[in-house]
């Protein structure tokens, strides 16, 4: 056995209060790792469970399962951003960057699996079994948003109009851009999609913006003193797929299935989608000092 290799083991476990001899000694009695152990991979196939007989209901639950996955993958690089303390190279930054505008890329381009991939009529009708449940409940897509930016810059210009100058935490989570899927300001009812998905996550969204304030992604970047164009154009790139081509890839699939045949469907959650999910209505940008007096991230 490598004398150096076994000298590191020992000094590894002793750092750590422990005794070597185990650790070594628990070698013996490890089975071999697999494959399929280490991915998960009978567990991970035994997660789609359709709720019809539909064969194209696990081609749209297997899809969502994938963009869950991926947005897991985002929130694991921005982590790693917000805790970032050297701001005296960009190149770490730069690089996670890259990772993000790589995964929404995916997120993008993985939309023809809904868009291209589903039978029209099938889709009608299984969908329906899916009702009240929508995609507008996942909370990995809100813990992102969160992290990339003050929640402030969530509250598009309507519901700007209706804070406070000074508004509390509480105040912005009323007005923040996405309970525009699920309250009518009209007439003050809430839909149960909303209801259940706030019931659930809403306490979390409010305790991840107190333990991040000051240091989101957009804060984090503000901290180094002369950005490169290199990494403005990055960030700027970033809002831009994030925040308005993904959105309009999911619009345009919507259009597909929903707006058809001369006759237009309701979401499953009821939410009144031809407006919500248009950029121009949602407004949602992480990063909007960077652009100035530009046509900010192209909404129409």
């Amino acid at each position: 056995m490598n004398k150096e290799l076994l000298k590191q083991l020992e000094e590894k476990y002793e750092a750590l209060g422990e005794n070597p001899d185990n650790y070594l000694k628990g070698l013996l009695y490890t089975k071999p790792l697999n494959y399929w152990d280490y991915i998960e991979v009978d567990t991970l196939l035994a997660l789609q469970k359709p709720k019809t007989n539909f064969k194209d209901e696990t081609v749209f639950i297997i899809y969502h399962q994938i963009t869950e996955l991926t947005l897991k993958l985002m929130i694991h690089e921005i982590k790693q951003l917000v805790e970032l303390k050297d701001f005296n190279s960009e190149k770490k930054f730069a690089e996670k960057l890259k990772r993000l505008i790589r995964y929404t890329d995916m997120l993008i381009t993985s939309f023809e699996v809904m868009t291209e991939g589903l039978d029209y009529d099938d889709y009608n009708k299984f969908r329906m079994a899916l009702t009240p449940a929508s995609g507008f409940q996942s909370a990995q897509f809100r813990y992102l948003e969160l992290m990339c930016t003050p929640v402030l810059n969530l509250v598009n210009n309507d519901g700007q109009k209706r804070i406070s100058k000074k508004p509390t935490l509480d105040e912005i989570f009323e007005n923040i851009y996405w309970r525009d899927a699920g309250y009518n300001r009209e007439t003050g009812k809430t839909s149960y999609t909303l209801k259940a998905f706030e019931e659930k996550y809403l306490q979390s969204f409010k305790d991840l913006s107190i333990a991040i304030k000051d240091h989101t992604l957009w804060e984090q970047f503000q901290k180094f003193e002369n950005p490169s164009d290199n990494l403005i154009f990055r960030m700027k790139d970033f809002d831009h797929q994030y925040n308005v081509e993904w959105p309009k890839t999911h619009l345009k699939t919507a259009e597909k299935y929903l707006d058809k045949k001369g006759e237009t469907k309701e979401a499953t959650g009821g939410s009144p989608w031809k407006k919500y999910l248009h950029p121009k209505h949602q407004q949602r940008s992480f990063f909007p000092k960077l652009w100035k007096d530009q046509e900010i991230l192209d909404w129409v």
